[in-house]
């Protein structure tokens, strides 16, 4: 053999052992992928809820960063060696896939071609079509908490380089102290603006919400005055101990229990922001509210009754009760399975549905198993219709059944708050997934 033979099989030697890692490398991916596409049609995933990737198949050059980097796991998958989304609704927006892909191949979009989201209109520096008020965080489409406080650190830089307002009124008044809001308010404190921090409940916004001991996926965030956040997973209540931490090492002043109940521009640009407890006059305006808003309600004779909530914090609360649990996605099915942990609880639930869907496979296995150990019944098709102070009446088309009940949990989403927004003069968007 000549020796430009043997350079020559050598070579190709060389480049079948570089190549063969990565051709290995994507039939596992294809072969992870069928089984998660199944998954995804079983769980009612295939469908997006909100922000969620969308691949360009004509810059795709099959590389597979996307689908490795994904923390959450089955959002993206690989087939004929391309990218493709194979569970939009496990996506919460985590950016990672579309940083990694090196065409740029990826984008993050809201809604889908058959189901739009309503998501308020922000420049990029997050000002709405109302000039110097501000929109971050969950209400503008970004639940991530990493996100969340790169939002509020990204508004009030921008806030902080802008010549200073009259001396009769704040710099800032944030609205709101779920992440984006402590973010804004941390960041507020870093370039000595003067600025109010308004919250109608408590310290954590929808993070409060989530059922206990929930892991929330995050990353490392730098917080100014307090140092970094270092951790991907952490359960709810360490995180809020965090945050209670760092407002009081930072000496925060945050105004709890203020609801806010009109924004309104005056002629010099100044806003009047007005409370329960008081009117601010400021020189912008950051909502940072998120999209819950306020819990859908059934609308039925009864709703009114003390007995009926609309979140879950402490389930240890309700021991020896008979409870009709309403609804059937991940925070209904993990009320129910909390409840149902709880000394002589009876736990019923009530669905419109005839079964699960768009939960998230391990609450669909629990679920499954809490109702064949008897933990947890499950009404299929039916709805509430009266709520009384010993009973509740569900119907199935026929006739009404009223069941023994001391407690009627809700847990039917919440309603964006557009009338709070249309107040403002805010103008909101129905995004229907174009990149």
């Amino acid at each position: 053999m000549s020796d430009t033979l043997l350079i020559g099989a050598l070579g190709a030697v060389l480049v079948l052992l570089i190549m063969l890692p990565f051709y290995r490398r994507q039939r596992n991916l294809e072969r992870t992928t069928a089984e998660a596409e199944e998954l995804a049609k079983r769980y009612g995933l295939n469908e997006p809820l909100s922000l969620h990737p969308v691949v360009d198949v004509g810059a795709c050059i099959g590389t597979g960063n996307c689908v490795s980097v994904c923390p959450e796991g089955d959002v993206l998958g690989f087939r004929h060696g391309q990218a493709f989304v194979v569970s939009p609704a496990r996506c919460i927006g985590h950016g990672l896939c579309e940083r990694a892909c090196p065409t740029e191949a990826i984008q993050l979009v809201f809604g889908s071609a058959k189901r739009g989201v309503e998501i308020p209109r922000v420049k990029q520096n997050f000002e709405s079509n109302v000039p110097g008020l501000y929109i971050i965080g969950e209400l503008g489409g970004m639940g991530l908490i990493r996100n969340a406080f790169e939002q509020g650190r990204q508004c009030i830089e921008g806030i902080a380089r802008e010549s200073k307002g009259p001396a009769d009124a704040l710099d800032v008044v944030i609205v709101g102290c779920g992440p984006a809001g402590l973010s804004a308010s941390l960041h507020c404190l870093h370039h000595s603006l003067r600025f109010a921090t308004l919250e109608k409940e408590d310290i954590g916004g929808t993070v409060r919400y989530y059922p206990r001991k929930k892991i929330v996926m995050t990353s490392t965030v730098k917080v100014p005055g307090y140092g970094k956040l270092a951790f991907r997973e952490i359960s709810k209540e360490e995180l809020i101990d965090i945050w209670e931490d760092i407002i009081q090492r930072t000496q925060l002043k945050v105004n709890i229990g203020e609801t806010v109940t009109s924004v309104a521009r005056g002629s010099d640009g100044c806003y009047t922001v007005a409370s329960g407890k008081q009117t601010y006059r400021t020189r912008r305006v950051v909502l940072a509210i998120g999209r819950r808003g306020v819990p859908r309600k059934l609308g039925v004779p009864g709703e009114e009754l003390p007995k009926v909530i609309y979140s879950l914090r402490e389930p240890e609360a309700y021991q020896k009760d008979r409870i009709l649990v309403v609804g059937g996605g991940d925070s209904a099915v993990e009320a129910a399975l909390a409840l149902s942990d709880q000394p002589g609880n009876e736990v019923k639930m009530s669905y419109r549905g005839e079964q699960f869907s768009r939960i998230k496979p391990g609450n669909l296995q629990r679920i499954e198993q809490a109702i064949a150990r008897r933990r947890v019944e499950v009404l299929w098709k039916t709805n509430v219709v009266e709520i009384t102070a010993k009973t509740v009446v569900c119907k199935n088309g026929g006739e009404p059944l009223a069941l023994p009940n001391d407690v009627v949990a809700v847990f039917a989403g919440g309603e964006l708050p557009l009338k709070f927004l249309e107040s403002c003069g805010v103008q909101v968007d129905r995004k229907f997934g174009e990149p």
